[in-house]
């Protein structure tokens, strides 16, 4: 199997809500899930370090916006030298957490309003994951921060989308450094709640269908 050179979690992810829009890049659904790269005898493995990896989420609507953090369940890269073979990760989706209302009671209730099937059906569907298919190399003066593009499988509400973004990955001293920052439409995997596409004459409650996603994450062996 070809060697993926450098790699960068994703993710998902997801997290959440309501959706953004943002100055940053969106993500590109490129169809039906594609295969994925296996972890093989001989790679070093690279264990995501849940405790300081971490997903932001920022979610718009007419009216205002939202942030937050969702957390990894785990996650593991295949390494070979320098080159990242391989990737999967997870991340529960139990862990939603909103960080701009300080009003417990709101708080409380625009969480379990994400956790709802109007958005990400947690109970059914407690986590969300993505496999890397390919990563390529990126020379974009447009997007100096970004070494790579990262191709993987992403899951959400056990609906699979092919997706493609920038990234940022590095190994060095024997840890593995990945950042993205991305919107992504949560159209795509059955979130419809408020959206300008499904839901008519709603004025101010619409809710934007993007929402912005920065990963940070942190692997070693």
């Amino acid at each position: 199997m070809k060697k993926i050179n450098i790699l960068v979690i994703t993710i998902f992810a997801f997290a959440l809500i309501t959706a953004g829009c943002g100055k940053s890049d969106k993500v590109v659904l490129t169809g039906e899930k594609k295969e994925t790269a296996s972890i093989q005898e001989g790679n070093k493995i690279y264990r995501l370090d849940t405790a300081t990896s971490k997903v932001e989420w920022l979610g718009k609507k007419v009216t205002g916006q939202h942030n937050g953090t969702i957390e990894f369940k785990n996650g593991e890269f295949g390494v070979d030298g320098d080159n990242v073979t391989a990737g999967k990760f997870e991340i529960d989706m139990n862990t939603i957490v909103d960080l701009d209302l300080t009003d417990e009671a709101m708080n409380k209730k625009l969480v379990d309003h994400l956790k709802s099937d109007d958005f990400f059906s947690v109970e059914q569907f407690p986590l969300s994951t993505f496999e890397i298919t390919k990563v390529e190399p990126l020379n974009n003066a447009t997007k100096p921060d970004f070494n790579h593009s990262i191709t993987g499988n992403i899951t959400i509400r056990d609906v699979t989308k092919s997706i493609s973004f920038p990234a940022n990955v590095k190994i060095e001293d024997d840890v593995l450094n990945a950042n993205a920052d991305f919107d992504i439409d949560r159209t795509e995997f059955g979130l419809k709640f408020l959206s300008g596409k499904f839901f008519k004459d709603i004025g101010d409650k619409m809710i934007y269908d993007n929402f912005n996603l920065k990963i940070s994450i942190i692997a070693k062996p």
